[in-house]
């Protein structure tokens, strides 16, 4: 373990200005799972939704706000891989890296096939896997080239998301109080019609909290881009404190208003509760408007992905766990092969996302599915070990703080081990907790076996 903080400069080039980074925090967690996927926890928990958000939204918040105190005081494009090395030892670190790289490259694949499912859909003429290239060519150009082209591409889709959210939100509001053409005030019948604000119980809440935990994962690449800004400290700190606070309103927001516009029950499973409502308040071409923001959403998680799997997998070679060739930096401080070798797996999950969706490629998403909530833990676990140190050794690099510290990071810890309780009780999230555990433990195996021989050696 390392008891001595690190002061060496990241070999990395900069580039990327506070105002990406704000638009990345913003923007990085805003995607399909927002538009699309809050249909299911609607589902389950009806207007409690709106509580399942709050929860899962704070528990992210707090694993953020940690991240952000770590990631200010020792900036690294490993970010918690490092972390977790220096405050648990060289197992954590190894193990929590490889799993963030490995669900990143997979989840990319989900964000690929559906990107060009929606553009299938305006070009019937143009094959799937044809769209599919297109998007991995583009962006694999845009992360070999000056990592300001990520932070550009990154800035534009993440306010194009912002700006639809907003949008959303004013529209939502009017349509509550019945200030737009042909609508009358609602009030809260919706809130409390069909069954109740809880019509499933606090069971359902949970159930909600479930289905929507994993939306927010994607803060983390703010933390991982911070070492390649111009100033890392004073950029993670100002885009962890926006960060937290907008999306919770934007997430939390968002829900309300679907949820007090239309009952509950009028909610459809695969289409869009943003759709469904603004097709109710008579926004013309809703559907297409929605898909393309989803579209966009898609495509900037794939950016962000490439981007973080690429500095990910740069920084284990970094520190000799990850085959040293991939340590070559471009004139323009780019690891190239980093992001060549992420690109190689993604593309390899993309066509068995393509060839086998129900067998090869489902087993390999659900080995990923709780891995987000595997990585948050290492995260509280070194932020635990790491405040202790930095107090110890240079107190003035603490310039952002976790809140109620140690308290409430072991209550963030107890409520993710709640959180893997449940999806244990739970039929449908139970295969993906045991695949997860099975991938998480084979890793940790794998880096246990690496630390013995090193001893050995």
């Amino acid at each position: 373990m390392h008891d001595q903080l690190p002061s060496e400069p990241e070999p990395l080039g900069g580039g990327l200005k506070q105002r990406h980074l704000t638009m990345l925090g913003l923007g990085g967690v805003i995607g399909a799972g927002l538009f699309v996927g809050s249909g299911a926890g609607i589902a389950v928990a009806g207007p409690g939704i709106v509580v399942s958000y709050l929860i899962a939204g704070t528990l992210a918040m707090c694993v953020m706000r940690m991240l952000g105190e770590m990631s200010a005081a020792m900036p690294a494009s490993g970010s918690f891989s490092v972390h977790a090395e220096r405050a648990l030892g060289r197992w954590a670190g190894f193990s929590v890296g490889w799993l963030y790289w490995f669900l990143l490259v997979v989840v990319l694949a989900v964000e690929a096939t559906g990107a060009a499912q929606i553009a299938n859909g305006w070009a019937p003429g143009v094959p799937q896997w044809a769209w599919v290239l297109v998007f991995m060519l583009v962006f694999t150009g845009a992360n070999l080239a000056a990592v300001k082209n990520f932070g550009e591409f990154e800035f534009w889709f993440a306010a194009l998301k912002v700006f639809a959210i907003v949008a959303f939100l004013i529209l939502g509001t009017l349509a509550v109080f019945g200030l737009l053409p042909d609508t009358d005030p609602v009030g809260l019948t919706n809130l409390t019609g069909q069954g109740g604000f809880l019509p499933h119980g606090w069971q359902g809440v949970i159930s909600g909290v479930l289905a929507v935990v994993f939306a927010f994962g994607g803060l983390e690449v703010v933390t991982i881009a911070a070492a390649e800004s111009d100033d890392p400290v004073r950029a993670v700190s100002r885009a962890v404190r926006s960060a937290v606070f907008r999306i919770l309103f934007f997430y939390v927001g968002s829900m309300l208003v679907i949820v007090t516009v239309l009952p509950w029950t009028e909610q459809k499973a695969g289409i869009s509760p943003y759709v469904t409502v603004l097709d109710a308040i008579g926004v013309p071409s809703a559907g297409q408007i929605m898909n393309i923001v989803v579209f966009v959403a898609l495509l900037s998680a794939l950016n962000a992905n490439l981007y973080g799997s690429s500095r990910m997998v740069f920084s284990l070679a970094e520190r000799g766990e990850a085959p040293r060739a991939l340590l070559k930096v471009s004139g323009g401080g780019v690891p190239r092969r980093a992001v060549l070798a992420s690109v190689a797996f993604g593309f390899v999950s993309v066509l068995l996302n393509l060839e086998w969706p129900e067998s090869v490629f489902l087993y390999m998403l659900n080995s990923v599915g709780a891995v987000l909530l595997f990585v948050w833990a290492l995260i509280a676990a070194s932020q635990l070990r790491l405040r202790r140190l930095v107090e110890r050794e240079a107190p003035e690099r603490l310039v952002l703080r976790m809140w109620g510290f140690p308290w409430l990071t072991w209550v963030t810890l107890a409520a993710m081990a709640a959180v893997i309780g449940l999806m244990l009780t739970d039929d449908t999230a139970r295969p993906q907790l045991l695949w997860s555990t099975g991938a998480t433990a084979l890793v940790v195996a794998v880096a246990g076996v690496r630390e013995l021989r090193a001893r050995r050696a």
